[in-house]
């Protein structure tokens, strides 16, 4: 008897992207080496020889290109899935998504449905080179008009995607490249959510609740497990940026009494800022202690060999859990 690999979030991705392009014949993909190569992580793999090279596009070296390309082809009744190679190389596509995209509905009063997916492979872990472990989330999540996804998990980045693309509005969606090929993953709940925006409680407890989104649930859920039965942690799983789905972490947080917010970008004005003055200033009756982050510092992302010093690890997780529960 053989038991079926456990999907991770590269092959997750490829089955959606596949079976929503034979339901739907207007979807169409480009970006930089996505045809032939399959993407730098192999995401778009096997595509182009299905669907052909009108729907599967291989572009030149220029994300400013790539999503402006796509802003048209959504202007014109198509629904492109964009791929930017590497989350470092986004920069050079902001004034189509920012001052374009995200501009142009309200732009048209409303009339236009803006169908448009900018996939970003995102996060470290990967011992890549600069400009290649980014993470950038704030900069999307602070711009009206945008919607911002962060899956943690396959089954979860799969019906964001779907959702992402028939939204009608410009969707940057974030995908952790170390959890690409990444199959051994902690056990979480399967806690449905409230609706297609909100957030996920992957994990129940009743001590101390901890958010956070990507590839850093790992760490979290593997501390969660390294305290039980001393501490009782709940962990919630934002999935999007923009919108927030604060309203969750506000649930736990009345029953937990404690908040802790766990990202891999930096803290200083990070997403997490956001999460932490939001639920103090709307949660304040229920909070027991002060919100707490865990991040990395205001510094660049470091070379291969000191990047594990860098991110935030399971057992820094583990320790701000135990010093906010004393």
């Amino acid at each position: 008897m053989t038991t079926a690999r456990p999907s991770c979030l590269a092959e997750s991705l490829n089955g959606t992207l596949s079976d929503m392009m034979d339901r739907d014949s207007s979807i169409v993909l480009i970006g930089q080496d996505i045809g032939r190569l399959g993407g730098v992580f192999r995401v778009t793999r096997g595509l182009q020889g299905r669907f052909g090279v009108d729907r599967v596009r291989d572009a030149v070296l220029a994300e400013s290109s790539i999503v402006g390309q796509a802003i048209g082809m959504s202007i014109a009744g198509l629904k492109p899935i964009c791929e930017i190679q590497f989350d470092g190389f986004v920069y050079l596509a902001m004034n189509q998504i920012v001052t374009q995209a995200a501009k142009m509905i309200t732009r048209w009063n409303g009339d236009l449905d803006l169908h448009l997916v900018v996939r970003v492979p995102v996060g470290g872990g990967i011992r890549a080179v600069e400009h290649h472990s980014e993470s950038p989330e704030a900069l999307f999540a602070h711009t009206p008009g945008l919607h911002v996804a962060y899956p943690s998990s396959p089954e979860d980045a799969a019906a964001m995607l779907e959702y992402a693309c028939h939204l009608g509005a410009p969707v940057i969606f974030f995908e952790p490249k170390r959890l690409y090929w990444h199959r051994r993953r902690q056990a979480r709940s399967d806690a449905d959510v409230l609706s297609a925006l909100g957030a996920r409680v992957v994990r129940s407890g009743s001590d101390i609740t901890v958010a956070g989104w990507g590839a850093v649930l790992e760490e979290v859920l593997a501390a969660a497990d390294d305290l039980a039965g001393t501490i009782d942690v709940e962990v919630i799983d934002l999935r999007w940026i923009a919108p927030m789905d604060v309203d969750t972490v506000l649930t736990s947080v009345a029953r937990t009494g404690r908040l802790l917010i766990v990202h891999e970008a930096v803290e200083f004005c990070g997403v997490g800022a956001e999460l932490a003055a939001t639920v103090s200033e709307r949660g304040w009756a229920d909070l027991t202690a002060p919100v707490r982050r865990l991040a990395p510092p205001r510094h660049i992302y470091p070379p291969a060999d000191f990047e594990a010093d860098h991110l935030v690890d399971q057992p820094a997780v583990v320790r701000m859990i135990e010093e906010m529960c004393r």
